[in-house]
């Protein structure tokens, strides 16, 4: 489509079938997927992470996944470096891009320039760390004061979100504006389209639980034994859901059941933050998915645009 924006980029609670949908209109319009996930990064770890599975990557060119070691500390400022060359790049060729975003952040920090300023202070940051480990609600309430726009747009009970927004505002870097990020004026011309899981939470619910039993069916507790063996898990590596609960159950700590049911009860808080991103994005354009097939919604994204 020769109307069609450089980047069309898609987000969606986990579990809703944004993936599906991304492969179906990569094949619509011959474009590469570039996936903007915190997790999808770390290789070693694809189902705990819900990386494309073979048949996806036979129907799609993906980007961004799978490159990191689960043993490095990954910054979204790292990854939004790598992001933008690729995005370059691909833009730069003519190709065009489907960018699959779960994590709200991680988008913005594909299509848009945040400014994150220079490179993390160690230091600074084993203060905060220290700090907030003493006494979280001190931290908090110094976000909030220093910068509400920004407290109003973090997981204010995720000590490492609270740490990175107030080493950010240390470093002096400005808050992004999403209003001019979300508008269409970011790095790329692009459009952006929400998938609505509409009123039926109870489905969504019923679509992550199978999710994580799937997971678990699929050798999870395997995955993280071989990953665990090759060394300790990074900081960031190890917030993602499973990690934590499989290593309690290699541990002797948990039950596979319990473990099971953490997953799950994370998995659906993830689905709720996320869906609070998608009421904050003004100009995405929102897509009925819930209980609708991938390939009618990837249509109807394409009629949209």
């Amino acid at each position: 489509m020769t109307d069609a924006p450089p980047v069309v980029a898609l987000f969606g609670a986990t579990a809703l079938g944004k993936s599906r949908v991304a492969v179906e209109l990569s094949g619509l319009l011959g474009a590469d997927i570039v996936v903007a996930d915190s997790m999808q990064v770390y290789a070693g770890l694809p189902i705990v992470t819900n990386q494309p599975d073979a048949e996806s990557r036979r129907g799609a060119r993906y980007h961004l996944v799978g490159w990191a070691s689960p043993r490095d500390d990954l910054t979204v400022a790292e990854y939004a470096a790598r992001a933008h060359g690729v995005l370059d790049g691909l833009v730069a060729a003519g190709r065009p891009v489907v960018v699959e975003g779960g994590s709200g952040l991680y988008l913005r920090a594909v299509l848009g320039d945040l400014g994150f300023g220079g490179a993390p202070d160690d230091e600074r940051r084993r203060a905060l760390e220290e700090r907030w480990e003493r006494a979280p609600d001190e931290l908090v309430a110094e976000l909030r004061r220093r910068a509400p726009d920004v407290a109003a747009r973090t997981d204010l009970r995720n000590g490492r979100r609270v740490v990175r927004a107030l080493e950010s505002l240390e470093a002096g870097d400005e808050p992004a504006q999403t209003g001019e990020l979300w508008s269409g004026r970011g790095r790329y011309g692009h459009r952006l389209f929400a998938l609505d899981p509409g009123d039926d939470r109870a489905a969504l619910t019923e679509r992550i639980e199978r999710r994580v039993d799937q997971m678990l069916a699929a050798g999870a507790l395997a995955e993280v034994a071989a990953a665990r063996d090759a060394g300790p898990f990074s900081r960031t590596a190890a917030q993602a859901i499973g990690v934590r609960e499989l290593c309690a159950v290699l541990d002797g700590e948990l039950a596979l059941p319990e473990a099971a049911a953490r997953m799950k009860a994370r998995t659906r808080a993830l689905a709720r933050r996320q869906l609070t991103w998608m009421r904050k994005l003004p100009d995405a354009v929102r897509v009925p998915a819930s209980g609708r097939p991938p390939d009618a919604v990837a249509r109807d994204v394409l009629d949209l645009m």
